[in-house]
């Protein structure tokens, strides 16, 4: 490999990174400026809820979408195409002049970032072809999560203080700028070699499914869980998935590959995914509310308070890339589940918002465990299967942790909502949301220990080798020469 290949390398790992840099530091800013915007905004736990879920259920459900769609007209196509949206959907937002309408531009922000991440996995996976190189590289992209944890609340606590709510948006425009020009000038255009024909009954499912599941659980401590409404949510939730279970398998090219549900490895790294990303939410949103309503500390302090679960996310992440690439996503997978329980433990058997030695402790708790498990669930979802799918099964991966993102925080407001509204003080209030929480950890734990071991490898290989076939007789039939 020559010295000019390598940097080039290097450098589209870096334009990829930056995106997920914007999309990652929208979530830590914003959670540490909800206090403000509910002030300024009038508005309830339900409308705070509210401008986070409508970001990642939109995001959830287009994913898969963006991640088929690049694979069939072009991934640098895509991801420079969502760099403009994000950017102009952050412009929107800051712009916003009601609750309302601050969450409509939130749906255009995720529209944007829906066409980012998968895609720019995809990259990733097409130009670090060795196993080793990607799972290193696949650390440092999840060391940006870290990064965006480390400076988003220090960022966003500095500018809610010194400009207001408004300016957090502004830092995506400058980063999305650079990358979108740097993304035309480096990042080669490619494509599968077989693209998946678009599937518009799958699409409608999978977003009637998210979206009825995210509605109901926000909006049942308001009105009930036997309202009409509600009802008709569940409903519309079981008829979803009924008709996904049903439809995708008997289409040659779903939206959702049956297939890929075959590794054991990849149906775990999709588990721990919805778990750990359901407890990083509901996490940053407690701790954000509880900080500073209830400690009455303002949004820097906040964002000071929680740096130390940061840091230990912005160095345990590149740790873990490492240890997947040499040692397989075992023990990765292992620490960052008992981490995680360990911290909710921490605060639903012990109380340690009251104590701040246990709340620091717990925060370091939490930052190791999510440091450690972004790597792995990230790199199974992605190693062994074919180049071709490398937008779907990453669309897969990060629908996963959208799909978490949005459950944590629609759950853990619930509870909090219905807790606060029977006069419980916050940490009373709280208390079964940690055990939720803690659940979340033990679940990453066990599936991650199941789904690790060499029965379970040995159905990554053969699934892998069952789709790779399936790969190669499809582009024959088509007469279409692999690309990329």
């Amino acid at each position: 490999m020559t010295e000019s290949s390598r940097r080039r390398r290097m450098l589209i790992l870096a334009i990829c990174c930056m995106s997920l840099l914007i999309v990652s530091l929208d979530v830590t800013v914003l959670n540490v400026a909800l206090p403000s915007m509910r002030r300024e905004l009038d508005a309830s736990v339900s409308g705070m809820q509210w401008t986070i879920d409508a970001y990642t259920l939109v995001l959830a459900s287009l994913l898969m979408l963006a991640g088929s769609t690049a694979d069939r007209i072009g991934r640098r196509r895509v991801f420079a195409a969502g760099l403009v949206l994000f950017t102009a959907g952050s412009l929107l937002c800051s712009l916003a002049p009601t609750l309302e309408w601050l969450i409509a531009f939130r749906m255009v922000q995720a529209v944007g970032g829906s066409m980012l991440n998968p895609v720019a996995m995809s990259v990733i996976t097409n130009t670090f072809t060795d196993p080793r190189e990607r799972a290193r590289a696949i650390g440092v992209w999840g060391a940006v999560v870290g990064i965006s944890m480390a400076v988003g609340p220090l960022i966003g606590g500095l500018l809610v203080e010194s400009v207001g709510w408004r300016s957090i948006f502004w830092i995506n425009l400058p980063v999305g700028l650079v990358a979108f020009a740097l993304t035309l000038r480096f990042v080669p255009e490619s494509r599968a070699a077989h693209p998946r024909r678009p599937d518009p009954v799958g699409q409608l499912l999978v977003m009637a499914l998210l979206g009825s599941v995210t509605y109901g659980i926000i909006e049942a401590p308001s009105a009930g869980w036997s309202s009409p409404v509600i009802l008709g949510c569940t409903a519309l939730a079981v008829a979803s998935l009924a008709g996904l279970l049903f439809y995708e398998p008997r289409r040659a090219e779903p939206l959702i590959d049956p297939r890929f549900f075959r590794s054991a490895p990849f149906s775990g790294a999709t588990v721990i995914a919805i778990s750990a990303f359901a407890a990083l939410s509901g996490f940053l949103f407690l701790n954000t509310l509880y900080l500073q309503d209830v400690r009455g500390l303002s949004a820097l302090d906040a964002g000071l308070y929680m740096l130390p679960m940061a840091l230990l996310t912005f160095l345990c992440a590149p740790l873990s890339g490492r240890l997947v690439g040499n040692r397989g996503p075992r023990p990765s997978l292992l620490i960052a589940g008992t981490a995680m329980a360990a911290s909710g433990v921490l605060f639903a058997a012990f109380s340690a918002q009251t104590s701040t030695p246990l709340l620091f402790t717990a925060y370091v708790l939490f930052g190791l465990g999510f440091g450690m498990v972004n790597a792995p669930i990230t790199n199974t979802a992605v190693s062994g299967m074919p180049r071709s799918q490398a937008g779907v099964a990453a669309a897969v991966a990060s629908t996963s942790r959208q799909t978490g993102g949005t459950l944590g925080v629609a759950v853990i407001g619930a509870v909090l909502a219905a807790g606060t509204a029977g006069g419980a003080d916050f940490v009373e209030a709280t208390r079964p949301a940690w055990w939720i929480i803690t659940g979340c950890g033990l679940l990453a734990l066990i599936v991650g220990a199941a789904t690790s071991g060499r029965w379970a490898m040995g159905t990554a290989t053969r699934t892998a080798r069952r789709l790779e076939r399936t790969a190669t007789v499809s582009s024959q039939s088509a007469g279409a020469p692999p690309r990329g």
